[in-house]
């Protein structure tokens, strides 16, 4: 078919279809994506989001990252369902526009308030509030896309899918909220037994469907996730029983999250006409502010990104001093950050050994084995910081006392270390992570 024939079949919906979608289409062309270590065949998306782990052991990444350009402007004024379309298109070349927009208005209207991820001025901060899906954290934003995307995916092509996960908490219950009951779909999902919120845990373990399946494991978060990693890594056994990942290794869910950092701009751009932002990102994984990364990267007018941890403070040394070793998990009131190997992070360094798969894996075989590594340089994008419990609970306290406002231990982490990055060139959006 040539260039004017496909012209002809998509003229008719023209005004649907994002321009993305439209020259993908026109000209063949496919967004592709590739492992950070290099050694798997480029994929389409929804061979990507089914895969979740790459068979040579390494993270799926678009094989090019789009640049929004003067889309920025033409953004503006869209509602969040309407964003989270035009970005999604930008990777997404296998989903027909009205099945792509049908997913995102299904995933989105099971939260509670229209603007899905509103923007709540809490003193000197702007508060991105993530938690307004169905168990009150900011993974429901991912997750309940995600499971619908694989509802879809089983019904076009058959098939069952186990998926298999690990929690430190939140992810856990926001992964079963999204594909319960749903059709040849099971979910197993490990969290470390007496180390997530008891709500966490009361939300995982009391929902009795059939295809949910709650694995209560001796030890913490970093032995979870080293059992999946493990169980992902025998590709034939992963093939044989059908696995599949909710986990942030997944780039649906990393897609999903970039969203609202974009709908987080444009909000707080409109009460303040700044031009550029700074986020402070709570993170134990580095999925949500790896989301924030890519934004940036993609073009989004982002200062700084502040990365603030608890105790567990494995990633904001690694950003004070370019090394990345492992401490002991140290349980803390934050316990969806109580991690030392943040399972997101490889994404990060591909891009910080410029792209070369080869570096890449030669850092992760030397961490591997010495459980350290070292990269030169400076990313002057990140600052980082990390609030211990102490600090943490008076963070609470006194935006409770002074804004009337109540904060989650995990948001006010993010909030105790954004305060020693306050710049009145660009105002700070931090995002909070759950109601509880």
């Amino acid at each position: 078919m040539n260039r004017f024939s496909l012209f002809f079949v998509y003229s008719e919906r023209w005004l649907v279809y994002p321009p993305s979608f439209i020259l993908n289409c026109q000209y063949g062309n496919r967004m592709k994506y590739i492992s950070t270590r290099g050694k798997t065949k480029p994929v389409d998306f929804l061979d990507a989001v089914m895969e979740g782990l790459a068979p040579d052991g390494g993270l799926l990444l678009p094989e090019t990252l789009p640049q929004i350009g003067s889309r920025l402007e033409s953004w503006k004024n869209l509602s969040y369902q309407e964003l989270a379309f035009e970005v999604m298109s930008l990777f997404v070349s296998d989903i027909p526009a009205g099945d792509l927009k049908a997913l995102i208005d299904k995933s989105y209207s099971a939260f509670r308030v229209p603007d899905v991820t509103p923007v709540i001025p809490v003193g000197e901060f702007h508060i991105l509030e993530l938690w307004h899906g169905p168990t009150l954290a900011f993974k429901d934003v991912a997750l309940q896309f995600l499971g619908n995307l694989f509802e879809y995916v089983l019904e076009k092509r058959g098939g069952v899918l186990n998926i298999l996960g690990a929690t430190s908490g939140d992810t856990g219950s926001a992964a079963i909220y999204g594909v319960r009951g749903k059709k040849n779909i099971r979910i197993f999902i490990m969290h470390p037994k007496g180390r997530t919120s008891p709500v966490q845990e009361k939300q995982m373990t009391s929902v009795l469907d059939d295809n949910v399946f709650n694995l209560a494991v001796e030890g913490t978060f970093d032995d979870c996730q080293h059992l999946m990693k493990t169980i992902f890594s025998d590709v034939a056994f992963k093939a044989e029983h059908s696995l599949g990942s909710v986990n942030s290794v997944n780039w649906a869910r990393v897609l999903a999250q970039i969203v609202y950092y974009f709908h987080a701009f444009f909000r707080v751009q409109e009460t303040t006409g700044a031009e550029q932002v700074q986020f402070s990102v709570p993170t134990g994984n580095f999925g949500d502010i790896m989301a924030g990364y890519l934004a940036a990267k993609m073009g989004l007018p982002v200062k700084k990104l502040i990365l603030a941890t608890n105790e567990n403070n494995i990633l904001s040394r690694f950003f004070k001093t370019g090394v990345y070793s492992i401490g002991e998990v140290v349980p803390t009131i934050s316990p969806s950050m109580d991690i030392q190997v943040a399972s997101n992070f490889e994404r990060y360094l591909y891009y910080r050994v410029g792209q070369d798969p080869a570096k890449l894996r030669k850092l992760m075989s030397g961490f591997a084995k010495l459980k350290s590594l070292t990269v030169t340089g400076e990313d002057k994008l990140f600052a980082a910081g990390e609030a211990n419990t102490v600090q943490t609970l008076k963070t609470i306290r006194k935006v409770y006392t002074q804004e009337s406002y109540i904060l989650d231990p995990h948001t006010a982490v993010g909030v105790a270390v954004a305060e020693r990055f306050q710049s009145s060139e660009a105002p700070i959006i931090c995002t909070r992570s759950s109601m509880i």
